[in-house]
């Protein structure tokens, strides 16, 4: 009679709001299945003390989680931990993040990748230099600086003309707004697992709306331009009729990005240029993104906790056998 498989244990360090997004009964019970454990992390107590993990993943930002994390991955250098914070806070920088588009090294001839033009505004008086401005145009989209996934990071609007400035509230990124067709292709990548969907986004901006009254819009006034008289289905048809990206283009750009960022759970946002059908831009990437939103999303996350302990006994034996012939 055979010894049966030791479980995998996963600990998970979550806000409330994001367990009861990702820990559905669907994952649990296939993880069960699977023989894997999802353990909750107790964020009121301290990590040293809990345990013992094959492997952490977590969304928490504080100092002291972090000093905790830097701990406990000391005295348990076998746990794998999803994702280091220096590596995620590259994310939490609507500038910094992005300027990685610029280091991926992308073979594919037929299609070009890069990055929509940004600048960064300090304060309220850099929104009246002119040369801060130099080579942007409008419209473009004003963004907070941090992205931490606060309410307030997620405040963004459309600034049509000069005018339009006067009502934002720097620090902000102002980043050009480029017409894609109204869709958005939202990539989510855990480990060796690469996923495409296409969703709605903001509507193409015709000519004419440059330079309108007030100069600035709030992201959902925009969306609701395109709502009026049964346009829902018209975005429908539109979504269903967008071409995806090619598989293995995609592929090459969350490969890369892993590499350079250092990460393992997170998505991108990426459109494609109405004029230049062969041109996409990166506008956006996020830490562990809703996963629950892709269909099976259960079997990516089983596989990709496998894989990573899977990784981890690899590394382990190989450091044995070093070891054991020198």
């Amino acid at each position: 009679m055979t010894e049966s498989a030791p479980r995998i244990r996963i600990g998970y360090g979550l806000e409330p709001k994001k367990v009861h997004s990702f820990i559905q009964p669907s994952l649990v019970n296939l993880c069960n299945e699977r023989g894997i454990d999802l353990v909750p992390i107790d964020i009121n107590k301290p990590l040293i003390q809990q345990g013992p993990f094959d492997c952490v993943i977590h969304k928490l930002y504080s100092e002291d989680w972090k000093n905790q994390l830097e701990e406990f991955s000391k005295a348990n250098p076998n746990t794998v931990i999803i994702d280091p914070p220096h590596a995620i806070e590259r994310l939490h920088n609507r500038i910094s993040m992005l300027e990685v588009v610029n280091e991926l090294k992308i073979t594919r001839a037929s299609e070009k990748l890069g990055m929509p033009s940004q600048t960064f505004i300090f304060n309220s008086e850099s929104l009246s230099d002119q040369s801060v401005l130099q080579g942007l145009n409008f419209p473009v989209i004003a963004k907070p600086l941090v992205a931490d996934g606060s309410a307030i990071s997620h405040k963004m609007c459309i600034v049509f003309s000069r005018d339009g400035l006067k009502g934002l509230n720097p620090p902000i990124v102002l980043q050009e707004f480029v017409n894609h067709g109204g869709v958005i292709f939202k990539v989510y990548v855990a480990g060796e697992h690469v996923q495409c969907a296409k969703r709605r986004s903001l509507p193409d901006i015709p000519d004419e709306s440059l330079g309108s009254s007030g100069g600035l819009l709030s992201f959902s006034q925009v969306s609701n331009l395109a709502c009026q008289d049964g346009d829902d289905d018209s975005y429908r048809l539109i979504i269903e009729e967008a071409k995806m990206p090619p598989t293995n283009f995609v592929n090459e750009i969350a490969n890369a990005l892993q590499q350079v960022l250092g990460l393992r759970l997170f998505n991108f946002d990426m459109i494609k240029v109405s004029r230049d059908a062969s041109r996409y831009l990166v506008i956006d990437i996020n830490y562990f993104p809703g996963y629950a939103k892709l269909p099976d999303f259960e079997i990516v996350l089983t596989d990709f906790f496998r894989e990573v302990v899977c990784q981890k006994e690899s590394a382990m034996h190989a450091w044995a056998t070093k070891d054991s012939q020198e």
